[in-house]
């Protein structure tokens, strides 16, 4: 092994290890214990929804209550009815897991005290439809089209939440008149909380209008399934701010994005190198946020330089291929560093990079003449996957129980 690919391949490691380094720093339950007050009241119920909700369940102990969970929980807490919902496509626990929510809700008095505990992935792995004649079948088509399509979070989960019945502040409506606790990890961009897991207990500030708006600006009119397309004309607001089922409501963040950028920057800088962080471009297209994010970089003069990013990207899916955003940010990267001393990793808080096993991937200015495939068909085919496991350069850490959108570590060295 030459020196110099014995350099590229140190520095690509040191990305990786930083970005371990902050999920270690993120333990979803120290923070969630620092925040939790536990409910004394003799009818306590709790509801659990999204990756992280075995992680929460287990922070907080036994209960009467439902978990909807996007894998196998490593334990389960008496008391708690666990389901193991699809993702990011409901399936047939995801319905159960919606239905037996409304269940254990039944029946609360003023005396209740109803404990929320959400995380992003709950759209997926809890839901029940508002409509009846909306099958599981009907809901995953619904649910395809919007993650393909192009559209960020916050306009995928304004449609979600007007066609479900547990979503958009539904929830809450269903447990009123009693106390209630929400305690949430936000996987959302700043200040749209009640996006988290398509706001099943928060007031819900998005309209009717704005998802016919969404439904023109994505093309989508015509393509969702007859159950749901039939009631676009007519759909019912969801309950929104103000309303008397959040009169009893309070609201705790546990963790979000920001720790993650935070713990980035300061895992950086304990090594050495120079760090700063650009937050710009959440949410926008894949391809104009790597170009402005590499642009900062090598506006930075000292070296090494990180530069830290977080939140999600715009990248509709235009393959058959295996990946996801991060992976595609990743590749898009390769081919604009090519040459360069400059090192990109981008990957999910959550552990899961679109349909592939990774969180994410590596490069640096060695990459595209070090593989075998071509980059540019790759990125084309929505293959990103298939180009970087080829090369190990794939960041593997299996589903993490926690998810505070995605984190990219740009270096220049």
């Amino acid at each position: 092994m030459s020196s110099k690919t014995a350099d590229e391949r140190r520095w690509r490691s040191d990305l990786v290890s930083v970005f371990r380094e902050c999920l270690l720093r993120l333990n979803l339950g120290e923070h969630l214990r620092a925040r939790l007050r536990k409910p004394s009241d003799p009818d306590t119920r709790l509801v659990a929804i999204g990756k992280a909700a075995a992680e929460m369940v287990e922070a907080f102990g036994s209960a009467r209550g439902v978990a909807a969970c996007s894998s196998e929980p490593r334990s389960r807490m008496l008391g708690v009815r666990y389901f193991v919902g699809g993702h990011p496509y409901p399936n047939a626990q995801s319905f159960t897991a919606g239905t037996a929510a409304l269940e254990l809700l039944s029946g609360c008095n003023e005396q209740t005290h109803v404990l929320f505990l959400l995380s992003g992935g709950g759209s997926a792995v809890f839901e029940k439809p508002l409509f009846p004649d909306i099958t599981l079948d009907d809901c995953v088509a619904f649910n395809r089209l919007l993650v393909t399509c192009g559209a960020n979070i916050y306009e995928m989960n304004v449609l979600r939440k007007h066609f479900s019945a547990v979503k958009g502040g539904r929830l809450a409506a269903a447990a009123a008149p009693a106390r209630q606790s929400t305690y949430y990890v936000s996987d959302v961009p700043s200040g749209k909380s009640s996006t988290v897991a398509s706001g099943p207990t928060m007031p819900d500030e998005s309209t009717v209008a704005e998802c016919r708006e969404i439904v023109e600006r994505y093309g989508l009119a015509g393509k969702f399934p007859a159950s749901y397309q039939s009631r676009l004309v007519a759909l019912p607001e969801t309950p929104k701010p103000g309303e008397a089922a959040f009169r009893k409501s309070r609201y705790v963040s546990v963790l979000s994005n920001e720790d993650a950028i935070a713990a980035a920057v300061d895992v950086a800088k304990s090594r050495g190198w120079t760090a700063e962080c650009d937050t710009s471009s959440d949410d926008w297209p894949l391809d104009r946020a790597a170009d402005h994010l590499l642009e900062r970089l090598r506006s930075i003069p000292k070296r090494p330089a990180c530069l830290v990013s977080g939140g999600e990207l715009s990248c509709p899916v235009t393959g058959e291929g295996q990946g996801g955003r991060n992976q595609a940010f990743v590749l898009y990267c390769a081919q604009r560093i090519a040459g360069e001393r400059i090192a990109v990793l981008s990957a999910g808080t959550d552990g899961i990079d679109g349909n592939s096993p990774a969180a994410g991937a590596v490069a640096d200015g060695d990459t595209l003449a070090r593989s075998q495939h071509n980059a540019q068909l790759s990125y084309q085919q929505s293959d990103s996957y298939t180009y970087f496991a080829a090369l190990g350069d794939t960041v593997m850490t299996g589903p993490t129980g926690n998810n505070v959108r995605d984190l990219r570590l740009l270096l220049a060295y």
